[in-house]
């Protein structure tokens, strides 16, 4: 059993409250940055450095709107119709990650059309770092005493402030598949795929991960599913069917 005191809140400035949360997910489009950076210098992306300032201020935008628009719409709805402000609130934590999905790709798209870029070799690189940060995002959310698991009495369950019950820590479950699918595609990258092929994969497997990790998440349940599970099955059937459907072989 842990018991997690911990304060999300790094100072408050002028009413604002800057958390770990926030600062977490700064430090993902950072370290995307610079591995944009080191590939370019490689020659192994043909972006300038202008464009991956570019294209990381398009993601921003893309991920944090997608994944607020959908937290709204889909999981709390009644709350933030009813605090209107709380929407633009998003260091108080409340990202939805089939949201933040959706509005990256959306992105990626735009940047990928402007700039006349492959899309899909843009989303192959992209996964990568993508995954990492999620990852660490997992790690916000636990710091930032939010997406509790259910509640158990595994030796590692966890004791959050002013939550009942000892809790499955969900959110470092969910870190550690992000991780997990971070180091398959490291692997996976040294050889050559057909243009796509990792970023459906990565998605793919994070969504399948997602699925089943949501049985330990402390959430409300619609015929036995929570939402995130649901959207995750769309995800699952329509990556699937792409991936069965055109990429069957290996060779690019």
């Amino acid at each position: 059993m842990i018991n997690w005191n911990f304060n999300p809140e790094i100072f408050n400035l002028f009413g604002l409250s800057i958390k770990y949360y926030g600062l977490i997910y700064v430090m993902g489009f950072i370290i995307t940055f610079f591995y944009l950076d080191y590939l370019r210098k490689k020659q192994k992306i043909e972006l300038s450095k202008e464009q991956i300032y570019d294209l990381i201020f398009y993601s921003i935008i893309g991920a944090v709107l997608g994944a607020r628009i959908f937290e709204v719409l889909f999981w709390e709805p009644r709350y933030y119709f009813n605090n209107l402000l709380e929407i633009f609130a998003v260091w108080n934590g409340g990202m939805s990650f089939h949201g933040g999905l959706t509005g990256f790709f959306i992105s990626l798209y735009l940047f990928s059309k402007k700039n006349r870029f492959s899309l899909l070799k843009l989303a192959d690189i992209l996964i990568i770092p993508g995954a990492f940060a999620l990852a660490l995002g997992r790690i916000g959310n636990f710091l930032n005493l939010e997406l509790y698991g259910t509640i158990t009495n595994v030796s590692w369950c966890v004791n959050f402030q002013n939550v009942q019950g000892c809790r499955h820590p969900y959110q470092l479950y969910e870190s550690l598949k992000s991780f997990i699918v971070f180091f398959i595609l490291i692997i996976l990258n040294k050889k050559e795929y057909r243009q796509g092929y990792l970023f459906l994969l990565g998605v793919l497997l994070l969504n399948i991960g997602r699925f089943i990790l949501d049985f330990w998440k402390d959430d409300l349940h619609y015929f036995g599913l929570t939402i995130g599970q649901y959207l995750s099955l769309v995800f699952i059937i329509i990556i699937g069917y792409i991936l069965l459907k055109y990429y069957k072989k290996r060779k690019i």
